[in-house]
């Protein structure tokens, strides 16, 4: 199977040359970098959180498993939906789906084998350039695609712990997918997702999930984050650090209406 870029001239460039451009913009190579657990990264379009990401790749080893997940912002397919086998293409080549990862995955509830929620899905596609060109297109980068819909608590605990299994014994890297605060003021931004990331820095997870619901913070990929924290703990996690927040107001100039990047590393 083949999964062809969706976005690719909408959220990034389309061609080759100007993404490695993009890239060159976006990532440094200053930084001395570290062996994490996961990393919390934006996915809108690269003018808008390119920054964020480009930062927080830079400063972390990429794994030769790469676990890439985020939320199912189209609707299709099941609930947890995993990438099966076969390829991911970009402006920069393809990218392996791990096969011996997903297959113990959808061995167990509540992962399921299933392209269609991957189709037009742009959380994920947006992560591949950077994983290529930080890890200087390392032949042996594979990943695990994974797009969340909307799961109980319990559920992702569950999800967190079946996926700290399938990749215990494997060099892996999880990528949660997510931006934060959606479409209000600067203000209220800053404040709703300092609650948000607050409780990532403190790797507590039933605190994220709990403050996200209650104070309906549009953090669209809370449901990933939550899952990660709980397999970045179960596979040793003890800190983690934010890189950058930023907003869209940060590129357009207008601070009344924003959408919310933050760059965690977890480590």
């Amino acid at each position: 199977m083949v999964r062809y870029p969706a976005v690719a001239g909408q959220f990034y460039p389309a061609g080759r040359e100007e993404l490695e451009q993009y890239m060159l913009s976006f990532c440094r190579k200053d930084f001395p970098k570290v062996k994490a657990k996961a990393v919390v990264v934006p996915h809108a379009g690269y003018m808008y959180s390119g920054k964020v990401a480009g930062e927080t790749y830079s400063r972390v080893e990429i794994s030769p498993v790469t676990v890439v997940m985020g939320p199912n912002h189209t609707g299709l397919g099941a609930r947890v939906s995993v990438y099966p086998e076969g390829v991911w293409v970009t402006p920069f080549g393809e990218v392996p789906v791990n096969s011996d990862v997903t297959e113990k995955l959808v061995s167990y509830y509540p992962f399921t084998a299933d392209t269609s929620a991957h189709l037009y899905e742009h959380s994920l596609e947006v992560q591949l350039p950077f994983l290529q060109f930080c890890s200087g297109f390392r032949e042996d980068l594979s990943i695990v695609p994974i797009v969340f819909q909307h799961i109980s608590y319990v559920d992702c605990e569950r999800a967190g712990e079946v996926l700290a299994n399938a990749l215990k014994d494997t060099d892996s890297l999880i990528v949660i997918s997510t931006d934060f605060s959606h479409y209000v003021s600067q203000d209220e931004a800053n404040r709703l997702d300092s609650f948000a990331i607050d409780a990532i820095l403190n790797l507590d997870s039933e605190e994220l999930y709990r403050r996200v619901v209650s104070y309906n913070i549009s953090m669209c990929g809370f449901i990933p984050a939550t899952v990660g924290i709980v397999a970045a703990k179960l596979l040793g996690a003890t800190g983690a650090e934010l890189v950058m927040y930023r907003t869209s107001g940060d590129v357009t100039g207008d601070y009344s209406y924003v959408v919310g990047y933050a760059g965690i590393i977890i480590y």
